[in-house]
């Protein structure tokens, strides 16, 4: 299922993220040579409708048509299959950035096997650091993410947006399973198409190949706002639901700027949305050890659903598809810091 070149293929960056599938057969490994030798890992297309990421490496790699990259590069170009038809992923596939747990023989699928390959040929060649690139659906910052509290990791984030976030479920992400082979990080570089984060992604890729060496002291406090992921909120099979004024009956309908309360800390009592008769289970959250923890989050008692206590939401959306495929949105609290040092 994967395929590995040691050069960029021919007609490669003439590609728009949904033609890939013309050249490259389907997800693919390409090496590229540098001055430093100890490469840098970029992952795109792990989602099909995430195309930014490719969009930046496109614009780094033309960069450096005519000299040598600053340091080695290993890319990875995940779901070109689901990139030509712009969805996240298909329906006979997996979701590309929940395949990168070791799972047992009986449950291994070919996207499963595809991930370990990709682990094993970037163990052998001991990255120097690891960046998964991505979109999101709902109006966000960029921002960074990491699953470990080490200074390298914080500062590699930081050096794409002061906000980052911990999270440590689900643990089946692309930046959790290279973690323990080098600095790992999420970059979300908001929605697909906005130059902006073409732009952004662009700059800290070529910032990255550029640095000799990732700090190990500590981030200080005034250049990092750090958040900690703790549930996952998801809306229970069965439950439809709808936004704003639209017409349709529905279990639940959210507010028509449910997006705009990303990353706003938001107060008991907040209401995100009304919920029909007879309907008292329409929110499902867990925390990262998997326990229903829902009522501590929300309550849709008299016809509402409301925040029950302060957090801060993201990646909450309007598209109701990215909500079945992945969740409503992820709870955040600001992590605690102890003697100006952050831990888990």
């Amino acid at each position: 299922m994967l395929t590995v070149y040691e050069n960029l293929p021919d007609g490669l960056l003439a590609c728009e993220a949904h033609e890939l599938h013309q050249v490259l057969p389907g997800p693919s490994l390409v090496h590229l040579d540098g001055q430093r030798q100890q490469p840098l890992y970029v992952s795109v297309l792990l989602h099909g409708n995430e195309a930014t990421g490719w969009q930046a490496v496109r614009e780094v790699l033309k960069r450096y048509t005519d000299t040598q990259l600053p340091r080695a590069l290993s890319l990875f170009i995940g779901n070109v299959e689901a990139a030509a038809q712009n969805q996240r992923f298909l329906d006979h596939q997996m979701d590309y950035n929940r395949i990168w747990k070791t799972v047992d023989m009986a449950d291994q699928t070919e996207e499963h096997k595809m991930a370990q390959q990709v682990l094993k040929a970037m163990a052998l060649r001991n990255p120097f650091a690891a960046i998964d690139i991505h979109n999101n659906t709902g109006i966000n910052p960029h921002y960074g993410c990491v699953n470990r509290l080490d200074h390298r990791f914080l500062h590699l984030a930081t050096l794409f947006s002061r906000t980052v976030v911990y999270f440590t479920q689900p643990d089946t992400v692309h930046s959790l399973a290279f973690a323990p082979l080098c600095p790992s990080v999420t970059v979300e570089c908001g929605q697909a198409g906005q130059a902006h984060g073409t732009e952004h992604a662009r700059d800290f890729i070529d910032a990255c190949l550029r640095l000799s060496t990732i700090p190990d002291h500590p981030v200080a406090q005034h250049d990092i706002d750090l958040f900690h992921t703790v549930a996952i909120a998801t809306i229970p099979a069965g439950i439809s639901i709808g936004f704003g004024d639209e017409e349709k009956p529905c279990d639940v309908r959210f507010v028509r700027d449910l997006d705009h309360l990303n990353f706003r800390e938001l107060q008991r009592d907040t209401r995100i949305g009304s919920v029909a008769e007879g309907v008292s289970h329409c929110v499902a959250v867990h925390d990262a050890n998997g326990h229903d923890v829902t009522n501590r989050y929300f309550d849709c008692s008299d016809g509402e659903l409301r925040i029950v206590t302060p957090v801060m939401p993201s990646m909450l959306t309007v598209k109701e598809k990215a909500i079945r495929q992945d969740c409503l949105c992820y709870l955040m609290e600001r992590h605690p810091v102890v003697n100006g040092v952050y831990s888990g």
